[in-house]
C-alpha cells in the first residue's frame, strides 16, 4: 500500500512545532506571571506573586542542588543555597530577555559553586589563590590528557596558563588546602607512631617573662637608689630580709615595708604603661 511521505513529514513537522517544549517536568509555565510581576509596583501584591513564583520553581532548584550531593555538604544545606539562588534569579529576571529557566539554571548553579568555593574549604585561602588553584587544576588536566604524558612541571603549567611560576606554586599549594589532615592522624617513622598534634609546639612562657620585665624596667629605674639595692639583694642575690637589714643597719620590719612599697609602685607603673599602650592601639 503506497504511503504519502510528504503528508507524514508535514504532520510530524506540525507536531514538532506545536508541542510545548519542556526540558524538565519541574519547569512550570509561568511566563504570564513573570510579565505581571514586572508590571507590578512594590507592595503586598507583588510580594505575594514573587513568593508564588519562587514556590513554583523550587523543585527545579532542589534538582540542581542534587547534582552536588556527596561532596561533603548536607543535601538540605545545598537546597537552602539553591533556594537563595532561585530568589536572586526571580528578583533579577527580565522577561524580555528569554525563558526564565535559561536564566535561573546558571544563577542557581553559580550560587552553589560559590558556596563550595567560599565555605567548604578546610583551610581558608584568599579568593585570588582559589582562582589560581582552578587555573592550575584545569591546566594539569589539559596537559595530561594524552596517555603516557608525564606530570607537568611548574614551568610547563606556567607556560600553558601564562601565569608566573610563583603563582603556579601558590595554586599547587591551594590544591592541597581543600581538605586537611586530622591532628589525631597517626604518623609513622620507623617503628614509632605519633600523631600530628605531637609535632606542634606549645606556648613559651619565657615570652611573658620578657614582656613583664620590660614593663617593670622603667619603674625600677625611677626608684630611689636604696630601694633598688634592696630589691636587687632580695630577688637577685636571694638574701633574706634579716641579712639585708643587718647590711643596711635598719630593722627587718622596715626592709619588709620598703620591699612591699617598691613592688607595689613598680607594678602600678607597669600596669599604667600596658593600659596606655592598649588605648593607643585601639
Amino acid at each position: 500500500m503506497p504511503i504519502d511521505m510528504s503528508t507524514s513529514r508535514a504532520a510530524a513537522a506540525t507536531r514538532t512545532t506545536t508541542a510545548p517544549r519542556r526540558t524538565h517536568d519541574d519547569a512550570p509555565d509561568t511566563a504570564s506571571r513573570f510579565a505581571r510581576l514586572a508590571a507590578l509596583p512594590d507592595g503586598p501584591e507583588r510580594d505575594a506573586l514573587r513568593d508564588e513564583l519562587v514556590t513554583a520553581w523550587l523543585p527545579m532548584a532542589h534538582r540542581i542542588a542534587g547534582r552536588f550531593r556527596d561532596r561533603g555538604e548536607a543535601v538540605e544545606d545545598l537546597r537552602q543555597v539553591a533556594a537563595l539562588g532561585l530568589v536572586k534569579a526571580v528578583d533579577r529576571y527580565e522577561p524580555e530577555r528569554g525563558a526564565f529557566e535559561s536564566y535561573a539554571v546558571p544563577t542557581i548553579t553559580g550560587e552553589i559553586k560559590r558556596h563550595f568555593r567560599d565555605r567548604m574549604w578546610a583551610l581558608r585561602v584568599p579568593r585570588r589563590v582559589q582562582e589560581l588553584r582552578n587555573k592550575v587544576r584545569v591546566a594539569r588536566r589539559e596537559l595530561t590528557e594524552n596517555p603516557g604524558t608525564r606530570e607537568p612541571s611548574v614551568a610547563d603549567i606556567a607556560a600553558h596558563t601564562g601565569l608566573t611560576e610563583e603563582e603556579v606554586s601558590a595554586g599547587l599549594e591551594a590544591l592541597e588546602s581543600y581538605s586537611t589532615l586530622s591532628l589525631d592522624a597517626e604518623l609513622r617513622t620507623g617503628d614509632d607512631g605519633y600523631s600530628l598534634a605531637d609535632t606542634l609546639g606549645g606556648p613559651d612562657t619565657s615570652f611573658d617573662v620578657v614582656v613583664d620585665r620590660e614593663s617593670a624596667r622603667q619603674g625600677l629605674r625611677r626608684l630611689p637608689e636604696r630601694e633598688r639595692a634592696i630589691l636587687y639583694m632580695r630577688f637577685f642575690e636571694d638574701m633574706t630580709q634579716s641579712r639585708i637589714a643587718d647590711q643596711l643597719g635598719i630593722s627587718q620590719m622596715h626592709v619588709s615595708r620598703l620591699i612591699s612599697r617598691s613592688c607595689a609602685r613598680v607594678r602600678q607603673e607597669a600596669m599604667d604603661i600596658d593600659r596606655d599602650r592598649d588605648a593607643s592601639e585601639s
